[in-house]
């Protein structure tokens, strides 16, 4: 469903209601009231980030300095994870396309989701505070990534890894490719699975180096072009999101979350 369809907003909740009302105060209920311009009768969602979501109808909009909107839940349901879970292995990149890389591939799907200081990468999260922020960047953009496209379940900004620790998470059973534009076989001809969690390996602008790609390799990861073309660092994990919710069950085995 594209953007702009009839389908009610999503509001992130830590939990959901156990009765049949709640409530959106503080930013939630000022986005809703001034952002989203919502009033009584009208319906939004409510979402855990975890699968739950509970189908609300506006009761009642009292603005003000502590606004709230008061709700009234129809129904409670659950929608299952994909499989298999994907985890988007996205090198960092220079400048906001890190934050565009994380959008998009939340926006296409991505289960999990790992900052990769490749060595091949421009930007760099050696400071502390500076890789804190950038994650936080990353974590905030993943949640608004996920309301705008009405999804059931939030993606998982982990911390930042290294080469030698990628390779680990691959040999402790991931199933990896890694997007190559120089790879022999593309990715419709690797063999997928249908379980488990499959490694979806994004290199910097500059390409993954070839000691990295024998250590990937050497990890069992699969080189794998995405089509004749070459893509940004930025882009290349959502269109190949897409290609996999057709190559496998993704697309068929879970009920749709609202967006996509």
């Amino acid at each position: 469903m594209t953007e702009g369809a009839a389908t009610p907003p999503v509001f992130l909740a830590d939990g959901l209601p156990a009765g049949e009302h709640a409530v959106l105060d503080g930013e939630q209920a000022r986005h809703a009231m001034t952002v989203r311009r919502m009033r009584a009768g009208e319906q939004l969602v409510l979402s855990d980030g975890a699968g739950g979501l509970a189908d609300c109808v506006i009761d009642a909009v009292r603005p003000g300095r502590a606004p709230v909107v008061e709700l009234r839940v129809l129904r409670s349901r659950s929608v299952p994870a994909p499989r298999p879970r994907v985890v988007v292995v996205q090198a960092l990149v220079k400048g906001d396309r890190g934050e565009l890389a994380v959008e998009l591939a939340t926006e296409a799907g991505a289960d999990v989701i790992v900052p990769w200081q490749a060595a091949r990468c421009v930007a760099r999260w050696d400071d502390g505070t500076r890789a804190d922020k950038a994650l936080a960047r990353w974590r905030g953009t993943a949640r608004a990534a996920a309301k705008q496209a009405r999804r059931a379940w939030v993606p998982e900004v982990r911390e930042p890894v290294r080469t030698p620790e990628l390779a680990a998470s691959l040999r402790s059973g991931w199933h990896g490719v890694v997007l190559e534009a120089g790879a022999v076989c593309s990715l419709d001809e690797v063999a997928l699975p249908g379980e488990g969690e499959l490694a979806l390996i994004v290199g910097p602008e500059g390409g993954v180096s070839a000691d990295e790609l024998d250590m990937l390799r050497a990890a069992g990861a699969t080189p794998a072009r995405l089509g004749a073309t070459v893509l940004r660092a930025s882009s290349a994990a959502a269109v190949a999101l897409g290609a996999i919710g057709v190559l496998t069950g993704r697309w068929r085995t879970s009920a749709p979350d609202g967006g996509g």
